[in-house]
């Protein structure tokens, strides 16, 4: 019995830690103020430390070191997320972060790789769509790219003139290398 609630106070003490570093994160990435985000970076590096094989805390110290200009640093705690099991929004999220600092690293091929499996798992998630099809761009995949940016475009657009044109707009963006 008491080590049942030793555990829970201490996933209770998790969580509240959990929800301090990403309020912290959310406003210093929102405010971009670097004083609050290495507050919140200072929280979850002492967090990993504790829970190293926590999936959320390796995500969240991923995207507080993005969030924070640390591209390189946030890597490896992405990808340890992942591989500890990180699943629903969380890991739509991660994945979107690895693959988009992967792509601004010039790392493309990690960020096709990274990106395809988010719109594979997620493919509703119209972010993970768009960052992929500049990762496909940056890798010389112009075509696919550009058929993902406009079935985007004409599935969320209102505009009255791309509407007017959306049978033939959707239609070529299958067929761009064709000529008739």
């Amino acid at each position: 019995m008491n080590d049942q609630k030793i555990n829970t106070t201490a996933e209770t003490t998790l969580n509240l830690l959990l929800e301090k570093a990403h309020e912290l994160r959310e406003e210093g990435r929102a405010k971009q103020d670097p004083e609050i985000l290495k507050e919140a970076r200072s929280l979850l590096l002492e967090m990993v430390a504790t829970y190293p094989d926590h999936a959320e805390v390796n995500y969240q110290t991923g995207m507080v070191h993005d969030n924070s200009g640390y591209p390189n640093e946030a890597i490896p705690y992405y990808v340890k997320a992942i591989d500890q099991g990180l699943t629903g929004a969380h890991l739509q999220r991660c994945l979107l972060g690895l693959g988009s600092t992967y792509r601004s690293l010039g790392y493309y091929q990690e960020a096709v790789e990274t990106l395809h499996r988010g719109v594979t798992e997620f493919p509703e998630h119209r972010g993970l769509q768009i960052f992929y099809s500049m990762a496909l761009y940056n890798s010389k995949d112009y075509k696919q790219a550009m058929e993902i940016v406009l079935a985007n475009l004409m599935e969320t657009t209102s505009d009255e003139h791309l509407q007017y044109f959306k049978r033939g707009i959707s239609y070529y963006a299958q067929h761009l290398d064709e000529t008739w």
